[in-house]
């Protein structure tokens, strides 16, 4: 037998007034429904819980049974919904931040998180670091609620975004390639050479570091896949390949015996701050307004 919460609420205001009319201001409800909503109670239990009489209201042994009871599943359930509250409060008031990159670039984070904790100072921000397979940074499978990530995304119909820096793209050669010793090189110097590049998975940015768009149909000698920083930076000493390289991410590869160089004949490319178009979630607006501030003039 099933008995629904608010049944029981309402047996035991009538039980704690021992008077329908005020029970039903005190559960602000009219009279009738309350009375039919305890006559469908007792219909239930097979058994009559107040006796009604000119003199007024009383419990029957049965009524009067029952009331600890419903009191203890009450109080349970008024336990167990302030918990779930609470969790549901602490869920929105946490917001997952996914990278594949870092976004050090001058302090760029400290100053979004300084922003952002103005504007909503009760708010934690996890940041998430994830591989370079998932381009989303964690977006597409629900894992992050914003991810700093480099454009172009897949399915990017799915998302909004804004641009936080427009970055040359440089090459990265080991200290021993000949081009290295180059104050700058032209993109179609490179076309014949073998390539570092991301996993498949990453689709169509695999193809924007590869720059098959600037290859004139041409396609990319391939000499390994990287899937993180040290596997390119071991992939360049190693000689597998080039590789081509946001200036802003520059420094986390040139550790010794590799040189980075500007490339002529190739768009910059764009690291921006992702978040689903259908997201609902409280925090993401004002994290985006935090960005925007704190980039405010620093594009370009």
């Amino acid at each position: 037998m099933d008995v629904h919460g608010r049944d029981l609420r309402y047996f035991v205001a009538v039980a704690e007034e021992l008077h329908f009319t005020r029970a039903a201001e005190r559960l602000y409800v009219s009279q009738p429904a309350l009375s039919k909503q305890v006559r469908a109670l007792e219909r239930q239990l097979g058994a009559l819980l107040f006796v009604r009489d000119r003199q007024g209201v009383a419990l029957t042994p049965a009524g009067a049974a029952l009331l600890p009871y419903a009191r203890q599943v009450l109080e349970t359930w008024d336990e167990a919904w302030a918990v779930v509250e609470g969790a549901k409060s602490a869920e929105r008031s946490t917001l997952v931040i996914g990278m594949s990159t870092s976004p050090g670039r001058g302090g760029l984070l400290p100053a979004i998180r300084s922003r952002f904790g103005a504007r909503c100072p009760g708010a934690t921000l996890r940041l998430r670091q994830v591989g370079w397979t998932d381009p989303t940074a964690g977006l597409a499978d629900g894992a992050s609620d914003l991810a700093f990530v480099w454009l172009p995304l897949p399915d990017e119909e799915r998302y909004d975004h804004l641009v936080l820096a427009e970055e040359p793209r440089l090459v990265a050669f080991p200290d021993s390639h000949p081009l290295a010793a180059r104050a700058g090189v032209d993109f179609a110097e490179l076309l014949d050479e073998p390539f570092l590049a991301l996993p498949p998975d990453a689709g169509p940015l695999r193809d924007y570091w590869l720059a098959l768009d600037a290859r004139g149909g041409r396609p990319a000698r391939i000499g390994g896949e990287v899937a993180g920083t040290e596997e390119t930076y071991e992939a360049l000493v190693a000689g597998l390949g080039v590789v081509l390289v946001a200036a802003g991410n520059a420094p986390l590869i040139t550790l010794g015996g590799v040189t980075t160089r500007p490339v002529v004949g190739l768009s910059p490319s764009r690291f921006a701050l992702a978040w689903p178009r259908a997201s609902a979630h409280p925090l993401v607006p004002a994290y985006v307004a935090a960005c925007r501030e704190a980039t405010r003039g620093r594009r370009g």
